[in-house]
């Protein structure tokens, strides 16, 4: 039986703030299959990004263990991390953090130049085309509207076809249109591309795509609901 793509195993984090324990995350525990969706869902303050930020191994538990096709991100060296974030980990964020002075081409295919990826111009036009915006290769950040500027930023989360796509509110600042449009292509990058999708949200609509929906309150797992 193979092991799950993501695996968070009684994974607890404590901040140290001020001489004070802050107690994040309560011994939680999931797993994300390749090729599915799970979604966080909850309140500000619930602990979304903290998961997050362990599962994209950016940052890992105080106690318990992240692991990625049955490897714990905590045992691995700086380089090793460095490798696993750049080619098998894509990022989308709320505010895109899209790079303003490069065009939207140039912001897509750099994570593969950043990993020497062959060919890289040619997979960042496929992923653009995609999205449907290879029309606007040559456009910056600032002439996009919220809806383009977010699908950029999942063509370049998408640009090296990592194991992994982890999204932070994705739709958080889009209109109901352009949100539609979002989230039919996290969907696709699961089913065509294979990605373990892992999406914090306060939007029912979003997390309605997901097979499984994670609800925390106070960094404890409360319901967990699949589809």
């Amino acid at each position: 039986m193979s092991l799950p793509r993501l695996e968070l195993r009684r994974a607890s984090k404590t901040y140290q703030s001020n001489g004070q324990s802050l107690r994040a995350l309560y011994d939680v525990s999931f797993t994300v299959e390749a090729g599915s969706v799970t979604a966080l869902v909850g309140r500000s303050g619930c602990g979304k990004t903290t998961l997050l930020n362990l599962a994209g191994a950016m940052d890992f538990p105080t106690s318990g263990d992240v692991l990625i096709d049955g490897e714990s991100t905590s045992a691995l060296s700086e380089s090793a991390l460095t490798a696993l974030r750049r080619n098998r980990i894509g990022f989308v964020f709320q505010f895109f953090q899209l790079l303003p002075a490069l065009t939207v081409l140039e912001n897509v295919e750099l994570p593969l130049l950043l990993a020497g990826a062959p060919d890289s111009q040619k997979a960042a036009r496929d992923r653009l085309q995609w999205v449907g915006l290879e029309d606007k290769a040559s456009a910056l950040p600032y002439q996009l509207s919220g809806g383009q500027a977010q699908r950029t930023a999942i063509a370049r989360a998408l640009a090296h076809s990592p194991d992994i796509l982890i999204a932070d509110e994705p739709t958080g600042n889009l209109d109901n249109a352009s949100g539609e449009q979002v989230l039919n292509l996290i969907r696709e990058s699961a089913e065509k591309w294979g990605a373990a999708v892992l999406m914090a949200t306060h939007s029912s609509e979003a997390a309605a795509i997901a097979q499984t929906q994670i609800r925390l309150r106070d960094g404890r797992i409360e319901e967990t609901i699949r589809a």
